[in-house]
């Protein structure tokens, strides 16, 4: 069984997925201003939205993206940067209802994250609450 991942390439991959959610997200908004404009016609405009409609997008797109990559392949593109893996702690895949709860634990409570340094098997809480682990996915005979 391959390593434990730490709080320093969890934290990269976090803030090479804050990034590539945030291109998501002005290409989402820029979209649905062209589907706006093609719709209604000129000017175009970027829609404004209510900041708690925004916040409240900004989570499930988040969740959306971090549950799917889990649950799909094992890893978000961050992870696969740092060569992270995430699973339950056998190694095997967490499914879709636990990898999106992890999700949501993961982008409403990062400072989760902060157990890792503490935790014996370098588990952050949100690892604790779903018998999650996060390991260096490294092929086999490294």
């Amino acid at each position: 069984m391959s390593e434990s991942a730490g709080i320093v390439s969890r934290g990269v991959a976090a803030v090479v997925d804050v990034g590539v959610l945030a291109v998501v997200g002005v290409v989402l908004h820029l979209g649905v201003g062209c589907a706006v404009f093609v719709v209604s016609g000129p000017p175009f405009r970027v829609p404004q939205l209510p900041g708690s409609v925004a916040g409240v997008a900004a989570w499930v797109l988040a969740v959306g993206y971090f549950g799917g990559s889990w649950a799909g392949v094992g890893r978000s593109p961050g992870g696969q940067l740092m060569g992270l893996r995430v699973g339950d702690r056998a190694g095997r895949a967490l499914g879709l209802p636990r990898a999106l709860v992890r999700a949501a634990l993961c982008v409403t409570f990062p400072i989760g994250l902060c157990w890792i340094p503490f935790s014996r098997r370098r588990a952050s809480l949100q690892d604790l609450l779903v018998a999650s682990a996060v390991r260096y996915d490294r092929p086999a005979g490294d």
